[in-house]
């Protein structure tokens, strides 16, 4: 039997899957090994909030994988894995160092899987403009204590108010229950450091509202209300059906404006909302 020390050494246990694999000999959920994976690479992004994006615009890097599974995923030809390019440590840190100087942050897109390399990267990195990490949320606590020693901002998704429709969407049986305690966790770690409208260090937390489900966005809300109300928040409208999922349609504007009632009668005013005109397929990236 291997001691505790071997195992988390040798053994993937990054996320709340707990797949306890060894990914340098095979894949876990995320359907990714150890090395640092990027599927997309968009320079001076400028589709995050304002406060991420900045004048320069974002480093975006869309890692490869995820662990989550959710049916109406936007970047559904990279989140199952097995697409994009791996990267040394030292080439990640080469990538970074040239580009970091022409963009206001470095967006990390889905990086959790890659947790363990990011870090060993980032330690060897001399960073010099923020650096957000851009979740699901479904992270433990010790995982976000971990990336905090390098990343600045959490960009975090809170998509459910309770667990089961983290089972009908997303294959994750307890989404809320961690996604709850990850937040409450980076907003410990990282109080707001604004740069007049750019955050330097600090939380977004992020809900994108899903066509028939005003009911989960009230709740998500009243989540936030109840425990990060002074938090930035970004409540979106951009769902575009993927064809894979059984929310086959766009959001209708009375469900958004259902939703943004409710943002103005918790006086949820620390944010941002979106125009209908971001329900485009033309936001979404092209990973071909």
């Amino acid at each position: 039997m291997k001691k505790e020390s071997e195992i988390s050494i040798e053994l993937c246990d990054t996320c709340p899957r707990h797949c306890n694999i060894d990914r340098t000999k095979t894949r876990g959920f995320c359907n990714e090994p150890q090395t640092i994976k990027i599927a997309k690479i968009i320079e001076n992004f400028m589709w995050e909030e304002p406060c991420i994006s900045g004048d320069k615009g974002a480093l975006a890097i869309f890692f490869s994988g995820c662990n989550l599974r959710c049916d109406y995923c936007q970047n559904y030809e990279i989140s199952r894995g097995g697409t994009g390019k791996e990267y040394t440590i030292d080439e990640f840190c080469k990538l970074l160092e040239e580009k970091q100087s022409s963009h206001s942050s470095i967006d990390l897109i889905t990086p959790t899987h890659f947790s363990d390399a990011l870090k060993k990267a980032f330690e060897k990195i001399d960073k010099k403009i923020p650096v957000v990490w851009n979740t699901n949320s479904y992270e433990t606590a010790l995982n976000i204590e971990k990336v905090s020693s390098f990343a600045d901002v959490f960009l975090a998704d809170l998509k459910y108010a309770d667990d089961s429709l983290g089972k009908e969407f997303s294959k994750c049986n307890d989404y809320f229950s961690y996604a709850l305690q990850a937040i409450k966790k980076m907003c410990h770690l990282k109080p707001d450091v604004m740069d007049g409208e750019f955050m330097k260090q600090g939380v977004v937390i992020r809900h994108l509202v899903l066509p028939d489900h005003v009911q989960n966005s009230i709740h998500v809300l009243n989540t936030i209300n109840d425990n990060f109300p002074l938090r930035k928040i970004s409540v979106m409208c951009q769902f575009t059906p993927n064809g894979k999922s059984k929310l086959n349609r766009k959001l209708r504007p009375i469900e958004y404006k259902a939703v943004l009632a409710h943002l103005e009668t918790l006086e949820l005013s620390n944010g941002y909302i979106q125009d209908f005109e971001s329900a485009d397929e033309s936001f979404i990236p092209n990973f071909g």
